[in-house]
């Protein structure tokens, strides 16, 4: 145990010995894109490179669109589409709960950035104006794409149960398939549009300030969905429980009038929350990979080419995902329903 505590002693004395090493968003300088050109791609810049990947990007958000109207046209009996319709309001009423939170939080939120970009860092008002907006961006981002999760999980919902009850086995598999890639793709695409914008068209000077706001608003919006999904869900599976015990009948029982809170629990925290998440995740590794980048890479040319070509990366991976998506058909007899 002496040895122990000795050698803890030792490393932090060493530790305390180094030098420190400061480092903040306002290091995060990126090189001018412009500047620079890539021979295997036909001598195009990187700004060109990136603006034209982003406009391809626009059309897997198409496809995205192309899944969802194909899944809200399969076949479903009306009783289904009743409930469906209903847990989705119920959903929406509840996301529309979590935006009015949001909103509280991000002001206190603001204050505290203001006092850090006014009184701290002495920058001018427009900057903290371009900061704050794009921390909105991100917080509407993520409630963007979990809105778009539970329009999609409902239509599907109803889709597979009378799926199942026709005795179609791969629309089983197929129709909640369809509908995840249609809500991943969606939420890809949104998010690169979104980074390729800051990283184009917002001043170099301020670039790693807006990156900093919009992590830090599509990580606020997740966490509060996340956190209170969860909550949600398990708050809804609890009181259907509760009536299965009082009432003796089973959790699933459609007499049981704790069945339609469980399944929008559900919905709420296996959908909003999970789809947020993803989308926060997906923005601040690429904010953490430009950061990377522009602190340990001197030279600006090389930030350049390595920026974009994470960005290039990202565009192939979005694209190769869509493709799937166009070669999954509905059922020949999905157009009407019972």
């Amino acid at each position: 145990m002496k040895k122990f505590f000795t050698r803890v002693s030792l490393l932090g004395t060493l530790c305390l010995g180094q030098g420190v090493a400061w480092a903040s968003e306002a290091d995060l300088k990126i090189p001018d894109l412009h500047e620079g050109h890539f021979t295997m791609f036909g001598g195009l810049s990187g700004f060109q490179i990136l603006l034209y990947g982003a406009m391809v990007i626009l059309g897997t958000v198409g496809l995205s669109l192309y899944q969802f109207y194909n899944v809200k046209a399969l076949p479903a009996h009306k009783s289904m589409l009743d409930v469906s319709e209903t847990i989705f309001q119920t959903c929406k009423t509840y996301l529309k709960q979590q935006v009015k939170f949001l909103t509280i939080l991000f002001a206190i939120i603001a204050c505290a950035m203001s006092y850090y970009f006014l009184g701290l860092k002495h920058e001018p008002l427009a900057t903290l104006g371009l900061v704050l907006f794009f921390s909105v961006v991100g917080m509407a981002g993520s409630t963007l794409v979990a809105y778009y999760g539970i329009r999609v999980n409902t239509y599907a919902n109803s889709r597979t149960a009378f799926a199942s009850l026709r005795g179609k086995p791969w629309d089983v598999v197929n129709i909640p398939m369809r509908s995840g890639m249609s809500v991943g793709l969606f939420l890809i695409s949104v998010e690169l549009v979104m980074m390729v914008i800051i990283l184009l068209f917002v001043p170099r000077d301020i670039v790693g300030y807006c990156f900093l706001g919009f992590a830090i608003g599509e990580s606020l919006a997740a966490s509060a969905l996340r956190i209170a999904g969860g909550i949600f869900t398990k708050i809804a599976d609890i009181g259907s429980d509760l009536m299965k015990i009082v009432f003796k009948v089973k959790e699933d029982d459609p007499r049981n009038p704790g069945v339609i809170a469980d399944c929008t629990g559900d919905n709420a925290g296996d959908s909003v929350g999970p789809t947020a998440d993803g989308f926060e995740t997906y923005g601040v590794t690429g904010v953490a990979l430009i950061s990377f980048i522009t602190l340990a890479v001197k030279d600006p040319s090389l930030q350049a080419k390595l920026i974009v070509w994470i960005f290039a990366m990202r565009f192939l991976m979005d694209f190769m995902s869509g493709a799937p998506i166009s070669s999954t058909k509905p059922s020949p007899n999905a157009s009407t329903r019972t």
